[in-house]
Formats: C-alpha cells, sequence, structure tokens
C-alpha cells in the first residue's frame, strides 16, 4: 500500500467518526431539548395529568326524602342497611383462581351463588350483562352484591381484610316502611328499581345532575310522580389512589342534598281500617254461598276510596290484591317480580282503585237521572218499575224480577229500579237514535256521563290511571272494526268453544256495528260495555255533593326541604264543571239521601245517626257475562266521598254495606247512635288545612288547628 493510499483511508475514518459524533451530539441536543420541554415548559400541565390520573370519582347517593301523612307520620322513611361491595379494579388485579375463590367466599358469606354475584360485577350494557342484575353505576365505583347483610357478616368482613382484599361493607340508605296504623298503601306509594341506561343518558343529554349510574327512581306512585322532588342531589368525592388502585386519602368532596319531603292528603289512621275493612270484606265473600253460581263468591279484587268531596284530595285509597312494598328494597328476585305481575295471584302490581275498570252497575242511575232531568223528564215523572221490560224480542228484567208499580225517579233511585230505567233508555233511543247505523245520532245520557267527566283520566297525581270507557255508537264501531276478522273467522270455520259463542259470534259478524235499542237500555243501567274505575267514580259524586264541581284528585298537598321550608304547595285542582242544571243535581242529591233511610241500603245503615251525619248513598250489582257479579257501594255528603267496589262478590249493600258503614263511623267517631268528634280518626272530623311542622331535631309535629 503506497503512503498515499494510506493517508487517504485514514481522512475516511476521521471523517466517519465526526459523522458519527456529530449525530450523537445531535441527538442528545434533541434528548435534553425534549426533556427541557416536558419538565420546565410544561411540566405544570403533565404534573396536573399525571395527578388527575390517580384520582378517582366516588358517587355519594343522597338520602332520600320522606313521604309522610297529613299529620306528619312517616309512611316512607329511610334506615341504615349494611352492604357489601366489591372493588373491580383491585379484583381485576388478581389471577383467575384468585378471583375465583375471592367471588366463592364472599357469595359464601352473604349466603347467595357464586353465580348471582358474578353476574352483579358486570356492566350493564357488556353482551353478558343480566338486567336486573348487571351494575349501571360509575367502573371506578365498588359495586354493590348484597344488601341488608348481617351485621356480624360485615363486621367479619372488615376485620379480616386479608381474606377479603377487594371487598368492602359499609351502611347506606335504604327505604323503609314505618306502617303507621299497619297502613300497606302499596299502590299509592309506589316503588324503587336502578336507573336505566336509556334513563341516564336522558338525563345526561337534558344536563340532569340529580341522578348518576347507580341511581334509584321511582317507577309508580307518588315515587315516580315526585320523583325529581324526592331524590335529592348526590355528592362526589375525590380521592387519591396508588397503582394498585388503593385509597391513599381524600383529594375533594362536593357534599350532596338531601331530597325533600312529601306531605301528602293520606290519613294514616283512616287508611289503616279502610285497608282493613276491604281485606275483610273480601275473605268474608269468599266463605259466602252464591245462589247464582251455586258456588262461594271468588271476590277476586276490590279497591276503596275516600275522597274530600270540597277539594278532591284523597284521604285514603285502597286496593286488593296488594304486596308489600319492602319486596323492592335491596333488589326484587324474579320470583318475587313473577308473582306481581301473575293472573293466578290476582296480578298483585295493579293498583284497583286507579286502573282497574269494572262496570258500574246501578250506582250508574244517578248520573242519568241527572241527564234525564236535563232533557224532558221532570221531578213529576212517574214510570212504572215492573217486573220486566220486552226490547224487541228480549226480555230485560228488574233485579230478582220486584214490580213497585209506577214511582218517580227519587224511589227508582233509592229501590234501584231497573226497568225504570230501562225505560229512560229507550225512550232516548227511539227520540234521537232508533237508526241503528247512524253512528252520530245525539244521546243525551252519554253526553251527561261525558260531562261527569267519563272516559277520560281524571288527572290524579299517581301514575298509569285507567281512563275508563263510555261504550256509544262510536266505541261500538270502533270495536266491531277491530273484532270483525276475529269472531267472522269463528263464524266460517265454525269452531266457537261454546253455544253462546257460536251465536255471538254469527250476530257480531253480520249486525254487530249496530247499536240497538238493547245497547241503550243497558247503558242506562251501567251495564254492557261501560266501564269505570272506582276513582273515576268517586269524583263524580263528589260533583253530586259540592254542586257540579269536577276536581283533579290529588295525593300530594305540599313539598317540603330538609330544613323545613315549604318549597311547594298543591292546592285543589279544578279540572271542569259539570254543565247540569242545578235543580237536576239538587234533585238527585236530595233522592240520594233515601237509600240508607229506606232504599236498597237502609238495612245496612239501622240505628245510624243520619239525621247528624245525613249521608247519601247508590248502591250497585253489576253483572258481566262468565263472572259473578260486581258489589258496588257509592256515598257522601258535604265532606267526604266513601265508595267502595269488591269483584265478584255479590250484590252491593249485602257485600260492601258493612264496611262503609264502618267507614263512616271512623270518620265521624259514631258509636251506635252516639256522634262524638273527639273520637272521630282525624281530629275535628275534617282533614287539616295547614301542615305538619318539620323541628329542627327531626321531629315532626301534626298541623295546628284554628279552635
Amino acid at each position: 500500500m503506497t503512503p498515499h493510499s494510506a493517508s487517504a483511508g485514514s481522512r475516511k475514518s476521521r471523517l466517519r467518526l465526526i459523522v458519527i459524533q456529530a449525530l450523537v451530539f445531535s441527538l442528545f441536543a434533541t434528548l435534553f431539548a425534549r426533556l427541557y420541554y416536558l419538565q420546565v415548559v410544561t411540566g405544570d400541565d403533565y404534573q396536573a395529568q399525571a395527578a388527575s390520573q390517580s384520582v378517582r370519582e366516588i358517587v355519594q347517593q343522597p338520602q332520600r326524602g320522606l313521604i309522610v301523612d297529613d299529620m306528619g307520620r312517616p309512611l316512607v322513611a329511610n334506615r341504615t342497611s349494611w352492604v357489601v361491595s366489591i372493588d373491580r379494579t383491585m379484583l381485576g388485579k388478581m389471577t383467575d383462581s384468585q378471583r375465583t375463590r375471592l367471588v366463592a367466599r364472599v357469595a359464601d358469606a352473604v349466603d347467595m351463588a357464586p353465580g348471582r354475584v358474578t353476574k352483579r360485577l358486570v356492566t350493564c350494557g357488556d353482551p353478558d350483562a343480566v338486567i336486573g342484575l348487571c351494575w349501571n353505576g360509575s367502573p371506578y365505583q365498588p359495586v354493590p352484591v348484597a344488601t341488608d347483610v348481617r351485621q356480624a357478616v360485615a363486621l367479619r368482613i372488615l376485620e379480616q381484610p386479608e381474606d377479603y382484599p377487594s371487598v368492602l361493607a359499609e351502611q347506606q340508605s335504604v327505604r323503609a316502611y314505618p306502617r303507621p296504623y299497619g297502613v300497606n298503601l302499596a299502590h299509592v306509594l309506589g316503588y324503587l328499581s336502578p336507573i336505566t341506561e336509556e334513563e341516564y343518558d336522558k338525563a345526561r343529554a337534558d344536563g340532569d345532575k340529580s341522578v348518576n349510574g347507580a341511581s334509584s327512581v321511582g317507577r309508580a306512585g307518588v315515587e315516580k310522580e315526585y320523583d325529581r322532588w324526592l331524590r335529592g342531589m348526590p355528592g362526589y368525592k375525590q380521592v387519591a389512589v396508588d397503582s394498585m388502585g388503593r385509597v391513599l386519602g381524600d383529594d375533594s368532596e362536593v357534599m350532596g342534598q338531601p331530597g325533600d319531603t312529601l306531605v301528602t292528603s293520606i290519613d294514616a289512621k283512616v287508611q289503616g281500617v279502610v285497608e282493613k275493612q276491604l281485606a275483610d270484606t273480601i275473605a268474608l265473600a269468599r266463605q259466602t254461598y252464591d245462589p247464582v253460581t251455586h258456588m262461594n263468591y271468588k271476590a277476586d279484587s276490590g279497591a276503596v276510596v275516600v275522597m274530600e268531596a270540597r277539594t278532591g284530595r284523597i284521604v285514603a285509597m285502597a286496593s286488593q290484591p296488594t304486596y308489600d312494598p319492602s319486596v323492592w328494597v335491596g333488589g326484587i328476585t324474579k320470583k318475587q317480580l313473577a308473582r306481581l305481575y301473575s293472573e293466578k295471584a290476582g296480578t298483585p302490581l295493579l293498583a284497583r282503585a286507579t286502573q282497574g275498570q269494572f262496570a258500574p252497575g246501578s250506582t250508574w242511575k244517578p248520573l242519568m237521572t241527572v241527564g234525564a232531568l236535563d232533557h224532558g223528564f221532570s221531578p213529576d215523572t212517574k214510570l212504572n218499575c215492573s217486573s220486566n221490560f220486552q226490547v224487541g224480542n228480549r226480555l230485560f228484567k228488574n233485579y230478582e224480577s220486584e214490580s213497585y208499580g209506577y214511582i218517580t225517579f227519587a224511589q227508582a233511585l233509592q229501590l234501584s229500579c231497573d226497568t225504570f230505567f230501562y225505560r229512560v233508555g229507550f225512550h232516548f233511543w227511539q227520540k234521537y237514535g232508533s237508526d241503528p247505523t247512524d253512528v252520530d245520532a245525539y244521546d243525551p245520557l252519554v253526553e251527561q256521563a261525558k260531562k261527569f267527566g267519563f272516559g277520560k283520566p281524571t288527572g290524579v297525581d299517581l301514575p298509569g290511571e285507567a281512563s275508563g270507557r263510555i261504550a256509544d255508537r262510536h266505541w261500538k264501531l270502533a270495536y266491531w272494526k277491530a273484532m270483525k276478522g276475529y269472531y267472522c273467522g269463528m263464524d266460517e270455520k265454525g269452531n266457537a268453544p261454546s253455544a253462546f259463542l257460536k251465536l255471538f259470534a254469527h250476530e257480531f259478524c253480520l249486525e254487530g256495528s249496530y247499536y240497538r235499542a238493547g245497547d241503550s237500555v243497558n247503558y242506562a243501567i251501567g251495564q254492557g260495555d261501560t266501564i269505570v274505575t272506582p276513582l273515576q267514580l268517586a269524583r263524580a259524586y263528589a260533583s253530586l255533593s259540592n254542586g257540579g264541581t269536577l276536581f283533579e284528585p290529588r295525593v300530594a298537598k305540599a313539598i317540603v326541604s330538609s330544613d323545613g321550608t315549604v318549597l311547594k304547595r298543591f292546592p285543589p285542582a279544578v279540572m271542569g264543571h259539570v254543565k247540569s242544571s242545578k235543580a237536576a243535581l239538587s234533585y238527585v242529591d236530595t233522592a240520594l239521601q233515601g237509600t240508607p233511610k229506606v232504599g236498597t241500603l237502609a238495612w245496612k245503615f239501622i240505628d245510624f245517626p243520619l239525621d247528624r251525619v245525613p249521608i247519601r248513598g247508590k248502591t250497585g250489582s253489576a253483572e258481566v257475562y262468565g263472572k259473578q257479579s260486581t258489589s258496588w257501594v257509592a256515598t257522601y255528603d258535604k265532606d267526604y266521598v266513601v265508595v267502595m267496589m269488591v269483584s265478584q262478590a255479590g250484590t252491593g249493600s249485602g257485600t260492601s254495606g258493612p264496611a262503609v258503614r264502618k267507614i263512616w263511623e271512623t270518620l265521624y267517631g259514631i258509636d251506635g247512635m252516639d256522634v262524638n268528634p273527639r273520637n272521630a280518626a282525624i281530629p275535628g272530623t275534617t282533614p287539616p288545612a295547614g301542615l305538619p311542622t318539620f323541628m329542627k331535631d327531626g321531629s315532626i309535629l301534626p298541623p295546628a288547628r284554628k279552635e
């Protein structure tokens, strides 16, 4: 190798070394510049982000507001419950075998199947989530797997953390039912259940911060109707955690706000009597022989409504069958839920007072009387109360084929004469609607029912109210269009299950849309396809008492904050007025005073002080094909309306009369012929105008009464 070539190679090596050194220097310069940028220029921002990643937000559920009666007695309160929860973050850091052993250990401690515990830990929305069991709350919040755990179990978990890593046991607030005077009130109070994903998403979209993924919300009754007042505002606590998810300490906290108290118009003392009387009446009816069907009465359901006649406020309301409202606390099982919807059990979840729909029977006649007196008939009118009345080829009989000759409207109401009102209905059919195909024919009696508010909801502050049905010409045509395919098919195929249905299907297919005279006479006595709720009937009778005002029935009286401040009052709400003559309303009011004196209710009101407590009343025994008679008693005075209904239980007065009398005795402090207001269930015999007083120590005093 020549000296020249060696020298050239050495220069190339030095050049490469310089390039490499430059590259290394530039890399270090870039690294140091980036480090300076991260630590000095943007150091504060990244430090804040790092800190936020080690802080978790935990929701603190607020204590739900109380629900109290008109005297301040708690109907729904809160109690503490030991709840066992599992922190899924820490659980996720365990091996599969460790998780399996821990879940099995927790399940054994809380007496639950391991599979059920596992299902509770799954987030709602995941593919393997089970509705009703999955967790709908924050992923950073411990998931409750067992509620109402025995204290000994909770303490064992707390004292042995090494055996229960990631498991928490703490006391939480849940709904409690003090049951003053033994009241149940399930259908009025309602219940709670976890918020759904759709509800939570909607709340977030609406900017509603009062709910979160772990909230429970009202599902029925006043719990649902006034949920936004009762639920309160949740609090939020931020806690610092380490890389293993263990809590290091509190970072910050936003205090929650407890829910507001709902003051209702319900009086627990009256409610207790009403519920007992309804239950006892049903039990007695089931032991009573029905001479028509030759078996005991089924008495499958019933309802009672006690309403203030001059305000529409609900004093007491009971339905049977019912259920224990506490069954929803801590989560309901599939078996329990199935029973609430079970027809075999009587569908206990259905509130008969507001959602049950029944033929009104003869309790319909006072309303028809008002319509008749406003359209040509007079108080002097006398019609034949014969043993039967023939329409076409059909004979319509009076109840038990009684015959009283020519009588007035007042006597017809007191004796509950069917054939008298058959003649009234037939008269209007002949005068206005003898063409059975004329769907728009005028019917004064149908219009009268609408004036009293039937055929649509009353507007009561309870969700899910039924509207009832006025079976007029328009309804019959609509029903025929909806059902003609079914019945015409049955007629063509000849597969009717009975001779009655075979004939019915044939006639229905041919002329089922025709509104005939038979429909009109049946309608006039509250039979046929017209159905009402007990609450609708009570509201109508209240309008007879107060001169024609239709109130929206109300359970709520006021909303009171946790510090005793009245936030909102609910005054009586007028929906409308019965557009009928005062003379007609007054005539019916006077006539109904005779029912407990000399009419169908008299044998149940012997030795009752009617001179001091002048009750008006009407009985009813509604007949439905294939069922036993429905018992109705509708009564009122200037202060109250008391309506009772028991399905498939016989006559109105015979079955429901004694219970209705007992309720009136409770309202006025009646013992035999003595009336002692001091013994009345409600002090002063009428509900208080004021509200209970909420003391700072948490006690509640009854409303002060003006002497």
